[in-house]
């Protein structure tokens, strides 16, 4: 068993000893200067201008050797999505061999869709293809931004049709059709030639065109007779009749305003 550490019983008769001790840490100050531990200090060996970078200091700059293109200038940093699909795609293309002309100068002309063969756009553009040396893929990125140009024109051109022909009323149809037969009479009898017949559809290629030749034409001919049309939804001819025959079309004003109206979209 272990002797306790006991006090000392001498007593200190020396006259060295002017101040008692009281523990061990007698001698400590607040202002003990305190040494880090090497093994917790990191030393970073990174440059200081990539860690600034890091920490979001400031935004990254594109370097002069990575391409504009492929920067992205809202986030300001590389597209590197971008680059990996531009990768892939020339790959694609050099292995199919589009990345240059065919050897045979015989282009694929699938990009030209259902264009006719013997259409006059598409032989010059494929012959100043053979003449210039241009590859299968800029040939068909050429032709896909046209064909496509042309479909829009042709959409749009459609729907400005049916718009001119809501302009023209019920009877649209039966208006055109009459236009036609009148023109197509004039080149019948010699007084108009077949150019005189393409200018004449060109003026009476719109609703205010045709009117204002249906004007020329009643001006001496009188009344223009329109063959109508049904109308969906419209009383037929008898029961038009038979409305104006009802006693509400001598006593009501509405209704006989609702015939009256009726018989205008009927007959014109």
């Amino acid at each position: 068993m272990e002797e306790a550490i006991e006090p000392s019983t001498t007593e200190e008769t020396s006259e060295e000893v002017t101040e008692e001790t009281t523990g061990l840490l007698d001698d400590a100050t607040p202002e003990e200067e305190v040494s880090a531990d090497p093994k917790e200090t990191e030393i970073d060996h990174r440059d200081p201008e990539e860690v600034k970078a890091e920490e979001g200091d400031e935004p990254l700059e594109r370097p002069e050797w990575w391409p504009e293109n492929f920067w992205k200038e809202d986030g300001a940093e590389p597209d590197l999505e971008g680059i990996a699909k531009s990768w892939m795609d020339l790959r694609k293309q050099i292995s199919q061999g589009t990345h240059k002309a065919p050897k045979d100068g015989k282009y694929d002309l699938g990009a030209f869709g259902e264009t006719a063969e013997d259409d006059p756009v598409k032989q010059h553009v494929v012959g100043w293809a053979k003449e210039n040396g241009i590859s299968q893929a800029a040939l068909d990125s050429l032709v896909s931004e046209v064909v496509g140009m042309n479909q829009n024109a042709t959409e749009e051109y459609q729907v400005n049709l049916e718009e001119e022909r809501k302009q023209l009323g019920p009877n649209a149809d039966a208006r055109i059709n009459g236009m036609v037969k009148w023109g197509a009479g004039l080149v019948q009898k010699g007084v108009w030639g077949k150019d005189d017949f393409e200018e004449f559809k060109i003026m009476g290629g719109t609703a205010r065109g045709l009117a204002a030749l249906e004007k020329v034409r009643s001006s001496y001919e009188g009344r223009i007779p329109v063959e109508t049309a049904p109308v969906d939804g419209a009383p037929s001819k008898e029961e038009l009749y038979a409305m104006v025959g009802d006693e509400k079309y001598q006593t009501d004003p509405v209704y006989r305003a609702k015939v009256e109206k009726a018989f205008s979209q009927n007959f014109g």
